[in-house]
C-alpha cells in the first residue's frame, strides 16, 4: 500500500508499505478521505511543538471497515470515523473522564503515525458510526469537535458575547458552535479573505480585521462597552494570544484552543481585577463527536462549506506546500483515495 511520510520539515516522500494485520481489539480501515489540518501544516513547516520525524501525518479521517475485532455493533463495509486521541485509561485525567487530556496522550498522526496511508489499524473502541454522513462529512467531524469541545468547556450560553480570534478551520468551528449555543459571535482575523469567507459561508454577523481596524474600539462598540464575555483563541500565535487578554470583559473567560511553543504573558492587575478565568481546551471527547454528528444531521452545520481544495492522495505531496501560502485562500484541503 502507498503511504505518505513527512521525513523531515519540508520533506514528504511516498513509501510502499505492508497492509496492517488485524490484531486483538483493533480494526483495519481502508482510508477514503483525509482532512489536512493546521497541525499537519505546522509539522511540515517544522513549527509543531513536541513533534518528531519521520512521521505519517493525518488525523482527520474517514474510512471503510475492512476487518475488525472487538467492535460490537460495527461491521465490515461500514463507513466510520474515529477518535484519534489514544489515552491510557488509568491516569488522573482518564479516571476523571477527561480522556482528551490524558497524561500519556498519543494523538494519531502527531505523537504516533497517522492516516496518510491506504490502510490503517486503530483501536476498535475509538470507532464512531457514520449515522448517514458521507466520507467527506465524516472527515470533518474531528476538527469540528475541537470547536464543539471549546464551547462546551467555556459553558457558552445565549447570554454570552463570544470573540473568536482566528478564522481558520478550527476558529470557524468554534464560531459555528457558539452560534448554535445562541451566543452573539464576533470573528477576528488579519486576513480579509478569511473574514469574507466567514460572512458568506457561515453567516458570521460581526467581524473585525485586526490589521485595518481598532480592535478594542470595535469590540467596545459591538458590546456597548462591556467587551466579550468569552474570548477564544484559535490562532496559535503568541502575539495574538497575549493580545487577547485585553479584549476580555470583567468576569469573563479566556479559552486557548490554539497551541504555540512559547510562554504567554499578561498584566496580572488587569487580569485580576476582572476576576477572569483562563483555561485551555485540548482535543475532544466522544460526546463532542456525537454532538457534531447530530448537528450535521439536523442541518445546523454544512460541512461542505469548509472545503476549499480537493485533491487525490497521489497529489498531496505536490500540492501541500501551496497550502501554506495565504494567497491560495485554503480553508480546508481534503485528500481522497481513489
Amino acid at each position: 500500500m502507498k503511504t505518505l511520510v513527512c521525513e523531515a520539515p519540508g520533506n514528504f516522500r511516498y513509501h510502499d508499505s505492508d497492509v496492517p494485520v488485524l490484531t486483538e481489539n483493533h480494526t483495519i480501515l481502508k482510508i477514503k478521505t483525509i482532512g489536512i489540518c493546521g497541525t499537519d501544516l505546522h509539522a511540515f513547516e517544522g513549527k509543531q511543538p513536541f513533534f518528531n520525524y519521520p512521521r505519517i501525518l493525518g488525523h482527520e479521517l474517514a474510512g471503510e471497515v475492512v476487518a475488525t475485532h472487538g467492535a460490537p455493533g460495527f461491521s465490515v463495509g461500514e463507513a466510520v470515523t474515529f477518535l484519534p486521541y489514544f489515552h491510557c485509561g488509568h491516569c488522573i485525567a482518564c479516571r476523571n473522564g477527561k480522556t482528551n487530556c490524558c497524561t500519556s496522550m498519543k494523538v494519531f498522526g502527531v505523537h504516533i503515525d497517522g492516516g496518510m496511508s491506504e490502510f490503517i489499524s486503530v483501536p476498535s473502541d475509538k470507532l464512531v458510526h457514520a449515522e448517514g454522513l458521507n466520507y467527506e462529512e465524516l472527515a470533518l467531524v474531528e476538527p469540528l469537535a475541537i470547536g464543539a469541545h471549546a464551547i462546551r468547556r467555556a459553558g457558552v450560553t445565549a447570554s454570552d458575547t463570544v470573540l473568536v480570534v482566528g478564522a481558520g478551520p478550527i476558529g470557524l468551528g468554534v464560531m459555528e458552535f457558539a452560534r448554535i449555543a445562541g451566543a452573539k459571535v464576533i470573528g477576528l482575523d488579519i486576513h480579509a479573505g478569511r473574514l469574507r469567507f466567514c460572512e458568506e459561508k457561515i453567516q458570521l454577523e460581526h467581524s473585525i480585521n485586526g490589521l485595518t481596524q481598532d480592535v478594542a474600539g470595535e469590540l467596545a462598540r459591538l458590546t456597548a462597552g462591556d467587551m466579550p464575555t468569552v474570548v477564544i483563541d484559535a490562532t496559535g500565535s503568541l502575539k495574538a494570544i497575549n493580545k487577547g487578554f485585553e479584549y476580555l470583559s470583567h468576569g469573563g473567560k479566556y479559552v486557548l484552543v490554539g497551541l504555540q511553543g512559547g510562554e504567554i504573558a499578561f498584566s496580572h492587575p488587569e487580569f485580576h481585577k476582572r476576576e477572569a478565568t483562563l483555561m485551555s481546551s485540548r482535543n475532544a471527547t466522544r460526546a463532542d463527536f456525537e454532538y457534531v454528528i447530530s448537528c450535521i444531521k439536523n442541518g445546523l452545520i454544512t460541512p461542505s462549506n469548509y472545503i476549499t481544495h480537493r485533491v487525490g492522495f497521489s497529489e498531496v505531496k505536490a500540492d501541500f506546500n501551496s497550502w501554506l501560502d495565504p494567497a491560495t485562500n485554503v480553508i480546508k484541503a481534503m485528500a481522497f483515495m481513489h
